[in-house]
């Protein structure tokens, strides 16, 4: 809630006011409102981007309210994305292929979904890591919708193989066989305690975390720390800190990113979408660096 009546003013909120937001739970450490309230300012748009927490029992009633209600769209989080796809009227390509959406268009009533979230996860790992996935053997950690987005966008950017586990052992398998049927990739998966983990990421190049391990202080560190080694790069998409896989891969001089910039230019392909306007990318990196 805003407090402060200069806080108000700056917004200039009135009757023609948009609203666009994000969905999912949690959503109080999101980063997202920063940064799109930064490029509606820099742009001059009268719109306002809003954080919603919604359950996972609610999810239909709260996509059906962006119709009720004229919002122009959102974004899905955890652990939406790949639930909503059910309660739209079209998919773009990437959603179709992947399965989950992280963006939703509110075209006159029309709910369309697109996935960003493929754009932005190749775009950081050649802006970050200088990573070029064709030909590569990954290593993912988690088999949900961010999962997805990855699996997908390094099989269509020719990755050799990718490996997959998840606490949930179903939910890897079908992810791995969706991925071989639909795509040129290789790609396995393996239990959570399975002894093969330590061999197979000796011989990735990649190791990506696609799992909330880490958005806590508290957290663990999502692998063995002695799995790691010096032909890896290490991507973590969380975003609101560095965990503790980032902070012990530097220290053992590994190339390892978090998931911000991910978030930046997910976020500036959604902009796009709703707005029609080329994205103000320096406006919102600022703003969320400054967060």
């Amino acid at each position: 809630m805003i407090t402060d009546k200069s806080a108000y003013d700056k917004m200039n909120i009135d009757a023609k006011t948009r609203v666009f937001g994000i969905i999912g739970n949690p959503v109080g450490h999101s980063l997202s409102p920063a940064m799109h309230n930064a490029a509606f300012k820099h742009l001059c748009i009268n719109a306002v981007y809003l954080a919603f927490k919604v359950e996972q029992k609610d999810l239909r009633h709260a996509i059906d309210s962006i119709r009720a209600l004229g919002i122009g769209g959102v974004n899905v989080t955890i652990p939406h994305k790949e639930a909503a796809v059910k309660s739209l009227d079209y998919l773009g390509y990437e959603a179709k292929m992947i399965g989950a959406v992280n963006t939703i268009v509110n075209k006159k009533g029309r709910l369309l979904g697109y996935n960003t979230d493929a754009y932005g996860f190749i775009k950081a790992l050649k802006e970050d890591l200088r990573f070029d996935p064709r030909k590569k053997t990954v290593f993912i950690i988690g088999a949900g919708g961010a999962a997805k987005a990855a699996v997908f966008s390094l099989a269509m950017a020719g990755a050799r193989r990718v490996i997959l586990t998840d606490k949930i052992d179903e939910r890897a398998m079908e992810l791995a066989c969706e991925a071989e049927l639909r795509t040129s990739c290789e790609c396995l998966c393996l239990k959570t305690n399975s002894k093969g983990i330590k061999d197979l990421i000796l011989n990735s190049q990649l190791l990506v975390n696609a799992t909330p391990v880490g958005m806590k202080g508290s957290d663990p560190v999502v692998i063995d720390p002695s799995f790691l080694h010096k032909g890896l790069c290490v991507f973590d998409l969380v975003y609101n800190r560095d965990t503790r896989l980032i902070k012990i891969s530097r220290w053992k001089a590994i190339k390892a990113a978090g998931g911000l910039n991910m978030l930046l230019h997910q976020g500036a392909r959604a902009f796009e979408l709703w707005t029609g306007k080329r994205a103000p990318i320096e406006v919102m990196k600022r703003a969320l660096l400054t967060k």
